[in-house]
C-alpha cells in the first residue's frame, strides 16, 4: 500500500494549483458530487424531472413572450428548438455560478475544521449539475425527434462546447466563490448579475440580430460562444467562429484566472468563514 507525507503550512502569494494534490484527493470530489446530487433532489416532489423543467418551462414562456408576441425569429430551426438549445447551456452556467458561488459558505463547517483541497467543494457543486445538463440534453432529443429536425456532423463540436461551459462557470465559481468568503454582499450581487447575463448572451435571439460592432462585444462573453456553439452542434444553426473562438479563449482565460485567485486567497478561508 502506497503512503505519501504531506505537510501542511501557510503559503505567500501567488500559488501555482497542485494538480498531484488535487489527483490524491480525487475520490472526495467524486463524493462531494455525489453528496450534492443526493442534496439538490431530496425530498422534493418531482426530484430529477426539475433538470428538464426548468429550460422546458423557460422555452414555452420564450416562444409565447418573445417569438408570438414579439415576433423574435430563429436562424433557421423552429423557435423552440432554438430557444431550447440555448436555455439548456446557459441554465447550467446561471445555476452552477450561483451555486457553487456561494458553496464555500454552505459548507462552512468542512472547510473550517477538516485539510483537503478547498476548491473541490465549487467543482462538486458544478459536477453534480452536468447530471442535470445530461437529462435537458436527452429532452432535446426527443425535440429533435418531434419536429424531425436531423442530425448533422456538427454534433462532433457538442463535447467542445460542453467544456466551454463547464470552464467558464468554474472560472466564475471560483471567483466569486473566494471573495463571496471576504465579502458577504457578493450573494447578492451574484443572481442580480446572472438575470442580466441572460439578456446580454443570445439564448432568446440569434446572434445576427447584432451589429457587426457588438458581435465583436459579445464575443468577450465566455457563454455567447457556447450557446452559438451549442446550437450549431445540435441544430445545424450557423457557425459564428469569430465569437465561438473567441468566446472559448475567454472561457479557457477565465478558468486558469478563476484557479490563481481562489488559491491565492484560500489560506484565509479558515480563519474568516
Amino acid at each position: 500500500m502506497s503512503s505519501f507525507e504531506l505537510t501542511i503550512g501557510p503559503r505567500k502569494g501567488w500559488q501555482a494549483f497542485d494538480f498531484k494534490e488535487a489527483l490524491l484527493y480525487r475520490e472526495l470530489l467524486a463524493f462531494l458530487i455525489w453528496r450534492d446530487i443526493k442534496i439538490r433532489y431530496r425530498q422534493t416532489l418531482l426530484g430529477g424531472l426539475w433538470a428538464i423543467l426548468q429550460p422546458l418551462i423557460g422555452m414555452l414562456i420564450f416562444w409565447f413572450v418573445f417569438h408570438r408576441m414579439a415576433h423574435v425569429q430563429s436562424d433557421g430551426p423552429p423557435y423552440t428548438l432554438f430557444a431550447y438549445a440555448g436555455l439548456a447551456p446557459w441554465t447550467f452556467f446561471a445555476t452552477s455560478v450561483t451555486l457553487s458561488s456561494n458553496s464555500l459558505l454552505a459548507n462552512q463547517q468542512l472547510v473550517s475544521k477538516v485539510y483537503f483541497p478547498r476548491i473541490f467543494i465549487p467543482l462538486g457543486a458544478i459536477g453534480a449539475l452536468l447530471v442535470d445538463l445530461f437529462f435537458s440534453l436527452l429532452l432535446l432529443a426527443v425535440l429533435l425527434l418531434y419536429y424531425h429536425w436531423p442530425i448533422t456532423a456538427a454534433i462532433g463540436w457538442l463535447p467542445v462546447f460542453t467544456l466551454g461551459a463547464v470552464l467558464a462557470a468554474a472560472g466564475s465559481g471560483f471567483i466569486l466563490s473566494a471573495m463571496n468568503v471576504s465579502f458577504r454582499d457578493i450573494k447578492y450581487a451574484v443572481p442580480f448579475m446572472v438575470q442580466m447575463g441572460l439578456f446580454v448572451t443570445p439564448v432568446i435571439y440569434p446572434a445576427s440580430y447584432l451589429p457587426k460592432r457588438l458581435q465583436i462585444l459579445l464575443s468577450i462573453n465566455p457563454m455567447a460562444g457556447v450557446v452559438v456553439g451549442f446550437r450549431h452542434a445540435l441544430l445545424g444553426s450557423p457557425a459564428s467562429w469569430s465569437i465561438m473562438g473567441s468566446s472559448l479563449a475567454i472561457s479557457v482565460f477565465l478558468f486558469v484566472s478563476g484557479l490563481f485567485i481562489f488559491r491565492r486567497m484560500e489560506n484565509r478561508f479558515a480563519d474568516i468563514i
